[in-house]
């Protein structure tokens, strides 16, 4: 099962949905694919959808999903790497009305540079060769809150240029 969230900001993020939804119509993703879809507009035709999900279903389906495609707000990427698994990470972006600024894409970029065990993917298209390539295994993660804490300080610090 393939499950995608795009979590509980107010606005849509139409263009991971779609894209998701026209793979499935193309025979190009054969598995059950679950979409969380927010205050998207677009409703999926070819996949099970459900706008929001309780937190213990989001679990659930992270835990049961062989991939998880997400947003990059980190709590959601973080819970999937808890469960051993590599997260394809496709952040919001301004310019597309799916968020404020680019903090998502400007975050996520830096923790793949600092070798976080996720797949960036910044443009949509890669997003089919991103499923069809990808390998289970991941690099085990161990929760280690004052490294992540620092490394999140240095991050935020060096963003805001202070």
């Amino acid at each position: 099962m393939i499950f995608v969230t795009v979590g509980t900001h107010e606005q849509q993020f139409n263009r991971l949905i779609e894209k998701v939804d026209n793979l499935v119509a193309e025979g190009k993703i054969t598995e059950k694919v679950f979409i969380q879809t927010g205050y998207s507009t677009y409703e999926p035709s070819h996949c099970e959808w459900s706008k929001f999900i309780p937190y213990n279903q989001l679990q659930l389906y992270i835990k049961e999903a062989r991939i998880v495609i997400t947003h990059g707000g980190p709590a959601t990427f973080i819970d999937v790497l808890r469960e051993n698994k590599k997260p394809l990470v496709v952040p919001r972006l301004y310019d597309m009305n799916e968020h404020v600024n680019n903090h998502q894409l400007s975050f996520v970029r830096r923790l793949s540079d600092l070798g976080f065990n996720l797949t960036l993917i910044e443009d949509i298209s890669y997003l089919e060769e991103n499923i069809s390539n990808y390998k289970e295994t991941s690099n085990e993660f161990s929760s280690n809150n004052q490294k992540f804490n620092d490394e999140l300080t240095k991050l935020i610090t060096g963003l805001l240029g202070e």
